[in-house]
Parts: C-alpha cells; sequence; structure tokens
C-alpha cells in the first residue's frame, strides 16, 4: 500500500508513459518520417470539383504533368501533387476559385472554435478530420490544439508528456510573464505536419496553468488580458492561413473563453442523446453568462456562425433519430446538414491516430463501412466548406 497519493499518481504516471512510448514505436512511423498515403483519380477528381474524364484529360493534352501509376496503370497522386496540379490549373480557369478556394485580399481569416462541456462528443475527431479535408480542399489551415490532454497533437506522432516536456506547445505562446519565462511568438512552437497545407500548434499539459494562472494575472493588471491572447497569437502568422481550427478543452474555463473570444465561428459537437442534449443546454446557459460580461469588456464581438455538429449518430437507433430530428426543428439552420455517423472504421483508424483519410484502402476490411464513414465525414466538411465561403461573401459548389 503506498504511504501517500502522489507517489501512487507519478508511478503509474510513468509506467503509462513508457508503455505509450512503446506503443507508439510499434504503430506509428517516427514523426519525422510519418507520411500521407497517394489517393487515386476519383478521390483527386472530387477534391479538384472536376470529373474524372476532365481530369483524365488533362494529362492526354499535356496541361498537368504525370504522375505515379499504380497496379493496372491507374494514376496514383501524392498531396504534393494535387497541390502543384491545383496551381496549374488555377492559371487558365474561368473560376480559379474553383481550383484555389482560399482567402482573396479584404477576406478575414476564418477561426473556428470546437467545443463542448464535457468529453467523448468527438471534439477532436472532428477538428482534425475537418481540417484535414479543408487542406486538401486546397486551403491552408492551421490546427490549435488547446487542450492540456493534447489529443490533437498525438494523431500527428507526438507524445506531448515526452516531446514537449520542456515546451513548445500553446503554452509558451499564451502565458503570462514569470520573470525569465516569458511568451514568445506562435511561429515559435508552430510545427508543420507531414500533411501539406495543414501545420499545428501543439498542445500539452503545461496548458492546464494558463488555467490557474490567469486568476492572479487579472488581480495584478497584466496585459493582455486572457481573452486577448490566443487572439493576438494567432494575428501573427495571418496572413499565412486561410482557417484556423482550435480544438478546446471539454470545459469553459480561460482557455476555451480564449478561443472563443479569437473565434470568428463556433462548432459545437453533440451527441443525440438526452444526457448529452442536456449537457449541452447547460453549456449553453453558462456560456450566454461568461460571454455577455466579456462582451460588455471587449472581448468577443459578432459571429459569422454557431453550428451545431450532430456525432457518434448511429442510423441504427430511433431514439437518436428522433432527437435529431427535433434538434433540427428546434434549431432550424444551426444544426448542419450532414452528422458525424458513429463508425467503426473511425473507431478503427483512431486506434493508430489515423483520421479515415489516411486508411489504407488495400487493408480495408468492410469497404461499405469505409465509404459510408468517408461520405459522412466529407459531407459535414462540405457542409462547413459552404459556412465558410458565405463567410467571404461568397458561394461554392461541392458538385463535380
Amino acid at each position: 500500500m503506498h504511504s501517500v497519493l502522489h507517489d501512487k499518481l507519478r508511478e503509474d504516471a510513468e509506467r503509462l508513459s513508457e508503455a505509450l512510448e512503446h506503443m507508439s514505436k510499434l504503430f506509428l512511423a517516427p514523426k519525422e518520417q510519418k507520411s500521407l498515403r497517394s489517393f487515386a483519380t476519383p478521390e483527386v477528381a472530387e477534391l479538384l470539383r472536376v470529373s474524372d474524364g476532365y481530369l483524365r484529360k488533362a494529362h492526354f493534352d499535356d496541361r498537368i504533368p504525370e504522375v505515379e501509376q499504380g497496379a493496372n496503370n491507374k494514376r496514383l497522386y501524392t498531396a504534393e501533387n494535387i497541390i502543384e496540379i491545383r496551381h496549374i490549373l488555377a492559371q487558365n480557369a474561368k473560376d480559379p476559385l474553383q481550383f484555389l478556394p482560399g482567402r482573396r485580399p479584404g477576406d478575414k481569416l476564418q477561426i473556428w472554435s470546437t467545443v463542448n462541456f464535457k468529453g467523448g462528443s468527438s471534439k477532436t475527431t472532428t477538428t482534425i478530420s475537418l481540417g484535414m479535408r479543408l487542406a486538401m480542399r486546397g486551403y491552408r489551415v492551421l490546427l490549435l490544439d488547446s487542450d492540456p490532454q493534447a489529443s490533437l497533437t498525438t494523431f500527428f506522432g507526438y507524445q506531448p508528456e515526452i516531446d514537449f516536456r520542456k515546451g513548445g506547445t500553446l503554452y509558451d505562446a499564451i502565458r503570462y510573464n514569470d520573470g525569465d519565462s516569458v511568451r514568445v511568438p506562435i511561429v515559435d512552437v508552430l510545427k508543420k505536419t507531414y500533411f501539406p497545407n495543414l501545420d499545428i500548434v501543439p498542445g500539452g499539459i503545461m496548458l492546464s496553468e494558463f488555467e490557474t494562472e490567469t486568476p492572479m494575472a487579472l488581480s495584478r493588471g497584466e496585459q493582455p488580458v486572457f481573452f486577448n491572447r490566443i487572439r493576438d497569437s494567432l494575428r501573427q502568422v495571418e496572413d499565412d492561413y486561410d482557417i484556423v481550427l482550435i480544438d478546446c478543452p471539454p470545459q469553459l474555463g480561460y482557455l476555451t473563453m480564449s478561443a472563443v473570444c479569437a473565434s470568428t465561428s463556433l462548432l459545437m459537437t453533440i451527441i443525440p442523446e438526452r444526457v448529452d442534449l442536456a449537457s449541452a443546454s447547460q453549456f449553453l446557459t453558462m456560456a450566454s453568462g461568461v460571454l455577455e460580461v466579456l462582451h460588455t469588456n471587449g472581448g468577443i464581438g459578432a459571429y459569422d456562425n454557431f453550428a451545431y455538429l450532430l456525432t457518434r449518430f448511429d442510423t441504427a437507433i430511433s431514439t437518436q433519430q428522433d432527437l435529431s430530428e427535433w434538434m433540427r426543428e428546434l434549431l432550424g439552420d444551426s444544426v448542419i446538414k450532414t452528422p458525424f455517423v458513429k463508425s467503426s472504421a473511425v473507431s478503427e483508424a483512431g486506434l493508430s491516430q489515423k483520421t479515415i483519410f489516411e486508411v489504407d484502402l488495400s487493408a480495408v476490411k468492410n469497404r461499405k463501412t469505409y465509404e459510408r464513414a468517408l461520405e459522412s465525414v466529407i459531407g459535414f466538411s462540405n457542409d462547413i466548406e459552404i459556412m465558410i465561403q458565405k463567410s467571404w461573401g461568397r458561394g461554392v459548389s461541392n458538385e463535380t
């Protein structure tokens, strides 16, 4: 029996850390070598918003470079190939936005925070899946992990408790000054990923210090105040991205409020179950009061969107179907049209720290399950893409 609790917790933490490191070596390539799979012609055509025939003819006419060929002489495109082809096709396109849909002069940086009062609502999986989809669609995307648990960060092969033990996370960019320890520019902690067009600001356990340090900083009047810290940091890289996605911790603390105040839109993930809807109601009630105070003090302004995404949606459960319809009647267009379905394909991908987009298709056992999950993620991502384009004052077609 342990004499003190902290010794027990320290020993268990060390055991778990060692086991996680071993697991990473078994299931993951080193982060410097982790790579993205290649994509087939139908996938690339959909990403470019063209038909398969258009893409094949562009190759035949030598308008775009040839790519690697796999089995049966089928073309395989890397993410870098897709980016190169985007820029080539945009040069002579009637509508360059079809291929390069990102910001134009005058368009504001789109900052979306994913929020929920409780864990388990697929916040992180939603954020990273949406980020990867938007990156593949031609946007420059920055993921920001503001959760001390840093689940988003681990998707990229990092072990935050080991790799960022001495710093290198969002905390360093928003922390309060303390002697020789001062906050750093966000570019100092920003990481390029193996996924083109997609960068990340890692999270880590030190972010929990922000929660405990903020009351003291408020009492001594340190500037900028907490709700401006993420917003001010992002201004340093505003010109480098079209979209920033922030994965918030499952609570309404100072980190979440700082992310909310930096955002142009909010995405709330909700499982269509009674207990989750009750929790969502409590979150909204509490958030409305807190945000009213922040608004009064200049911390929060107008929003482009506050959207709800139904997650872990099981079409086989009638009560979920009923509750989803009830929510749509109650909240209208605020509920995103396409739900994020519950799927073993998503869960199995997550076990090896991958999203549905990274799965090796040759290893897929149940193709129908995979395709259904992929259709769901593409669907809600397209719905959000349309909302982003509308925020820039233009529409977007998801038809090829």
